[in-house]
């Protein structure tokens, strides 16, 4: 609709702003009216009608096969179309149109703003199933010639009420119709339904539906005032009510097609097994988080533990074994930390990288400078765990084999995220300006254990390749090549 609307017409933004907010609640009126619904507005030079929008009810059946967002008609052709925009006002008269062997009526409702008419809604209503209307049917198009009337005076949709269609109650779920004080006209049997859930016993009609609801609603007072005043129909309103394990959700739309109140129209939708399945995803959410603080918790103490016992050993080989053993499990408890203040299990390991980085950087304070660059993005938990105790090792590494004591260097972290979303690879890269590597080293084969650590993960659990190799000019670069899942940064 945007580019139909800045391609062909004069609106400005806010009037653009005001048909995306039309749109947003026409399948109310398409549904109430049981047809079709194109909004058409002139083009630039007055000539033409662009159709911009178009929206098929979920009640009837359509009058429109084909799509008809983009097509263009000449201003004359459809004189209903002329009046609409040219008189301000809703058009009805003339024969039912045939198409495709189908009589269609024809209505058209201006759409006003702000004391103009930016275009006309052309309401298509296929006449060949009509039969004699039951009251639900009659409660529908009368609702939906208020709202047309309201549309073409400008007081329809509401500034700011920008709705999910999506989300909020449709009139098949669920409708009620109030007077002007607030008192149920017409209650559909879904609308009945839902109120039975919350343990109405008797009939909504001729009962003040604000008083009933919060009457309904557990409160501390006889009569919860806001809610009989939300309920009641005065103002726009979107809430939920909770009573004797039923759930509803209530969408108010006050009726005032010729300025004045005259009722509301309440839609309604039972939410009980949604909101259940919400309240359970909530506590197995918090339940995985509390576990995955627990474990960070107990891998503290053990590391806690573990930096203790070294303090006691003399041999100084014994001491340096426990210190390692201490960084390899607080890479592995930061990766819990991280999972236990997410809400699901992925993790944006950037913050687990630098953190890491500074966890083995304490090995040689002021020697050796660390740095990242690149992005590693969000990954599962799966991945995250075991590649935080691989960049834990080759750091450590290159931190302790690559630089004699006092000398200073850098070492270097690089991600880089490429490939296809059906087969996303992460390339990483470990890289020092120490002293390099031995002649006939072969890092497949050597017997160091962090190296053994390595391999074990990138090639087992991660599923990737692992190589080492002199670096360019000096020093040593690791690679990594890992599949991965999750999104691209």
């Amino acid at each position: 609709m945007n580019d139909l609307v800045r391609q062909h017409t004069a609106l400005d933004d806010s009037d653009l702003e005001w048909l995306h907010l039309l749109v947003s609640e026409w399948q109310l009126l398409s549904d109430l009216s049981f047809a079709d619904l194109v909004l058409w507005i002139p083009t630039r030079d007055g000539t033409r009608y662009v159709s911009v929008a178009q929206m098929r009810p979920n009640t009837g059946p359509t009058s429109y096969q084909n799509d008809m967002v983009g097509h263009m008609v000449p201003r004359g052709r459809r004189p209903m179309l002329d009046a609409a925009l040219d008189e301000g006002r809703i058009v009805r008269e003339g024969d039912p149109e045939w198409r495709e062997e189908v009589p269609v009526r024809v209505e058209s409702i201006p759409v006003r703003r702000d004391g103009r008419v930016l275009g006309v809604i052309a309401r298509n209503t296929n006449l060949l199933t009509v039969r004699t209307p039951s009251r639900l049917e009659l409660t529908y198009l009368q609702s939906a010639s208020d709202l047309a009337q309201m549309i073409a005076a400008g007081s329809f949709p509401f500034p700011g009420q920008q709705v999910d269609m999506d989300a909020s109650p449709r009139a098949g779920d669920g409708m009620l119709r109030l007077d002007a004080d607030g008192v149920v006209q017409y209650a559909s049997p879904n609308a009945l339904s839902a109120y039975h859930r919350l343990g109405l016993a008797a009939d909504l009609v001729g009962h003040h539906l604000g008083e009933t609801t919060a009457q309904l609603a557990p409160s501390r007072a006889p009569v919860d005032e806001g809610l009989a005043k939300l309920a009641s129909g005065w103002a726009p309103r979107e809430f939920e009510v909770e009573a004797n394990g039923g759930v509803i959700q209530l969408r108010v739309i006050p009726l005032k097609p010729k300025g004045s109140h005259i009722g509301s129209l309440v839609l309604l939708r039972d939410v009980t097994e949604l909101r259940r399945r919400e309240r359970e995803l909530i506590t197995k959410d918090a339940t995985i988080r509390e576990i995955h603080h627990r474990v960070k918790n107990n891998l503290q103490t053990v590391a806690a533990l573990l930096r203790l016992q070294a303090r006691r050993i003399g041999s100084a080989e014994g001491r340096e074994a426990l210190e390692e053993a201490v960084r390899r499990v607080g890479s592995i408890a930061i990766v819990h930390e991280t999972l236990s203040q997410n809400l699901d299990e992925r993790v944006e390991f950037d913050e687990i990288a630098d953190r890491v980085l500074a966890m083995v950087a304490e090995i040689s304070p002021g020697r050796v400078t660390t740095r990242r660059t690149g992005r590693f993005g969000i990954l599962d938990a799966e991945v995250a765990t075991p590649l935080s105790m691989v960049l834990t090792e080759l750091l450590q590494n290159a931190l302790e084999h690559g630089f004699g004591p006092g000398e200073q260097g850098t070492v270097e972290v690089t991600a880089v995220r490429g490939g296809t979303r059906a087969d996303a690879r992460l390339l990483i890269s470990v890289q020092d300006d120490g002293r390099g590597l031995p002649e006939d080293f072969d890092p497949h084969r050597a017997g160091n254990l962090g190296l053994q650590i390595v391999r074990t993960l990138v090639e087992g659990e991660l599923g990737g390749r692992f190589d080492m190799v002199p670096a360019t000019e000096r020093g040593t670069r690791v690679v990594l090549d890992l599949p991965v899942r999750g999104e691209k940064p």
